[in-house]
């Protein structure tokens, strides 16, 4: 046999703390068919700084869709199945980079997704280039070992083949057909080259990670072996392995033989279905409302043929994949939304999955019973749903497997008329749905009623669109899309269900109220700033309370949120006035010549809103123009104080009750807003940052200049005639 090995890579990924699904940083391998041996290489590594410590990366795998992750221990919506992917642990200790290999043997073809995270995130709210996170880096490669020259079974035709020792194992395919449901598997003729007993170990199938079903048979002696297997996957490759257990260096011949039983499905007529499906997406054409419509009708009319059921065993029903956007799509049955439904076979319906893009989803499987169609009150609607093959024989024991694979039952009946799945990240695979008609006292009790059900099934980016507690996110790695709910208010769980932590209306009302009244303490700072003549600071701490009460009002997570303009639009200003507020403030505190200061106010005010547009959350874009502002403040003191010949302010008075206080408060404000917010307190945190903020703007507003005099409205507005006296001579001509 000819090997191949072949050596896939992707970038590293820098890992991210986890609290929803979008931290973990996804891999997405393709591996080839006829594939023997999959090797991982994991490379993790870390940062070299102080801040970096020993952590626990966790890496998930899975075949055919995104892992599956629960690292948070949270809640899953009702309904929905849940099977854990295969993860592993990698610590970064002492050491800077750990390599660690996974093999797995025999794997199936197609999609394989690794994901990987580090360990539950704090919650800490931390401000960019306050501190230096370390770096955690991840990196996937994938090796394979393919076969190239793969022999094929023959179905019916029995072949033989010699392994030719225990360390070189002998791997051969066969093709399963379409339909089909049942295949046996026979090994015959079981000799060796040393005349002793025969002992091989047969594999049938492939890895399939977090869930394995492969079938395992071992054959001693001379004695034929066979293995009969339900509904084996259609239309795919079947690898089957064999292995010797006997000595090292003795060679086995045996004769294998695949064999397959095929199902005839029975089914409504598709022309007339297609008929049917024209018309109802472009309507009759002119002249065709006579024998066209009368067909479609009849198609729409008799689903299916009575006779024609009784000898198939299963009833296709025609289902239309309709994409809608993506990680979106509705299936249409053609014969309309409800199925007829027996006892004699199964009905059959096909959901298309597997375009490669639509795993990274929900499907949703709705059944609705329409009771007045059920003849028995005690019978039941049984249903599966399962990838790569139909159950085609469904009864209450059987908890809807197949040869390779499980999937997921469903029931309906009189008591409890509709029933729905949810399957998260399905598989890219052919998924079937399969529903047969059940009575408690055997099948003859039942065996001309026949029930109908209204099946709704479609493929959704998020269930129920992640509930009003959460937002809806579409991911991508590289070309591949995939969604994930990032829930908001204490609320969790994959699709935002979770209560446990969430927080009630009374307090998502109180946090909305704290945050956004907070900002009211604007008002003292914008009265001093008037009473003193500074209009123009003035008009700045106005415009900065404005879009601050309305951003957090608009910026909450819960009920309580009310947006008067784009959310975007309201972040940019309230940033805009935070920063400008500060440049504004710290130059009037410098008593520069009015000129220079209203300049520097324009100047430093666009600089401003440039650097916000560029990087709206850096701290540079606050320490930046607060630092520039000190420079020019200190400046000009000592311009002041070198022309007086004294400290400037000279007033002890001016330090103590204003300027310690003011800065005080600053210095509180910033430690607070840097070092002490998080998720869990940052209604109150964020509220004693905007009272600190504007206390500190009210102390630290310089007095008026004492040419001014204080505003004195009856002077200033006058509302009576006055008799005014005029100084100047008159000069008179004299003639």
């Amino acid at each position: 046999s000819l090997y191949v090995s072949e050596y896939f890579s992707q970038s590293a990924q820098k890992l991210s703390f986890y609290s929803w699904y979008g931290n973990a940083k996804l891999f997405h391998f393709h591996v080839p068919e006829d594939t023997v041996l999959l090797r991982w290489l994991l490379q993790a590594s870390r940062g070299k700084g102080p801040e970096c410590t020993s952590m626990e990366i966790t890496v998930h795998f899975r075949h055919g869709a995104p892992p599956i992750i629960n690292p948070l221990g949270t809640r899953f919506p009702a309904n929905a199945t849940i099977r854990p992917s295969y993860n592993i642990s990698i610590t970064l200790s002492s050491a800077v980079q750990n390599t660690t290999f996974v093999n797995v043997t025999t794997p199936s073809a197609g999609d394989w997704f690794i994901a990987a995270h580090l360990p539950e995130a704090a919650g800490r709210i931390e401000v960019k280039g306050f501190s230096t996170p370390c770096p955690y880096m991840f990196q996937a490669d994938m090796f394979v070992l393919r076969l190239t020259d793969m022999p094929v079974l023959e179905p019916g035709v029995p072949t033989p083949h010699t392994v030719v020792s225990p360390a070189k194992p002998l791997h051969v395919k066969v093709f399963v057909p379409k339909h089909a449901a049942g295949m046996r598997f026979e090994l015959r003729s079981c000799v060796t080259n040393e005349k002793k007993a025969c002992a091989v170990r047969v594999v049938l199938g492939s890895i399939t990670l977090p869930q394995s079903f492969q079938r395992i048979l071992t054959c001693t002696g001379n004695v034929n072996c066979s293995l009969a297997l339900d509904s084996p996957p259609w239309e795919k490759w079947l690898q089957i392995m064999v292995e010797s257990l006997g000595t090292a260096n003795a060679s086995v011949s045996v004769e294998m033989l695949a064999s397959f039983t095929v199902c005839r499905p029975g089914s409504a007529s598709s022309f007339l279905n297609f008929i049917s499906l024209n018309q109802s997406q472009t309507g009759a054409r002119p002249g065709t409302t006579g024998a066209a419509g009368s067909s479609a009708q009849s198609a729409g009319e008799v689903p299916h043929n009575t006779s024609g059921q009784r000898s198939s065993c299963l009833q296709n029903q025609p289902v239309v994949r309709e994409d809608l956007d993506v990680v979106s799509v509705r299936y249409r049955l053609l014969n309309g939304p409800s199925v007829p439904v027996s006892s004699l076979s199964p009905t059959l319906l096909l959901l298309n999955l597997n375009t490669g893009m639509d795993s990274g989803g929900s499907l949703v499987v709705s059944l609705l019973l329409n009771k007045t169609s059920v003849s028995l009150a005690n019978a039941t609607v049984v249903a599966c749903v399962n990838a790569a093959s139909p159950v085609l024989s469904l009864n209450a024991t059987r908890n809807c497997s197949t040869a390779f694979s499980q999937g997921y039952p469903l029931s309906v009946s009189t008591s409890s008329a509709d029933a729905t799945l949810i399957v998260l990240y399905p598989q890219t695979d052919d998924w079937f749905l399969s529903l047969q008609l059940l009575c408690p006292k055997g099948q003859g009790e039942c065996s001309t009623a026949e029930a109908k059900v209204t099946v709704f099934a479609y493929l959704t980016p998020c269930f129920n669109d992640c509930g009003p507690y959460g937002q809806c996110s579409l991911l991508r790695r590289h070309g591949y899309l995939y969604a994930g709910c990032s829930c908001k208010a204490g609320w969790g769980g994959w699709s935002c269900t979770d209560d446990t932590k969430a927080q009630s209306v009374g307090a998502q009302n109180v946090a909305t109220l704290l945050l956004t009244l907070s900002n009211l303490m604007f008002l003292p700072a914008i009265a001093v700033a008037v009473y003193r003549y500074y209009l123009v600071e003035a008009s700045v701490y106005t415009y900065t309370m404005f879009f601050s009460t309305f951003y957090h009002a608009c910026d909450q997570p819960g009920v309580a949120v009310m947006c008067i303009m784009d959310y975007d639009t309201l972040q940019y200003c309230d940033f805009l006035g935070s920063v400008v507020s500060i440049w504004v403030t710290i130059l009037c505190m410098a008593r520069v010549k009015k000129i220079l200061k209203y300049v520097l106010f324009i100047l430093g005010t666009l600089l401003i809103a440039m650097s916000l547009q560029l990087d709206r959350r850096g701290v540079w874009n606050m320490m930046g123009p607060c630092l520039f502002a000190l420079v020019i403040m200190i400046a000009a003191w000592v311009h002041h104080g070198t022309k007086r010949r004294h400290c400037y302010p000279s007033s002890w008075k001016r330090w103590v009750f204003y300027l310690l206080p003011g800065i005080t408060l600053a210095f509180i404000a910033i430690s607070v807003y840097a070092f002490m917010e998080t998720n869990e307190n940052y209604y109150y945190t964020h509220s004693i940052w905007h009272v600190l903020v504007a206390c500190s703007v009210a102390f630290l507003l310089p007095p008026r200049d004492k040419h001014k005099k204080p505003w004195a409205w009856p002077q200033k507005l006058t509302c009576r005639y006055q008799i005014c006296q005029n100084d100047r001579e008159e000069l008179y001509a004299v003639t």
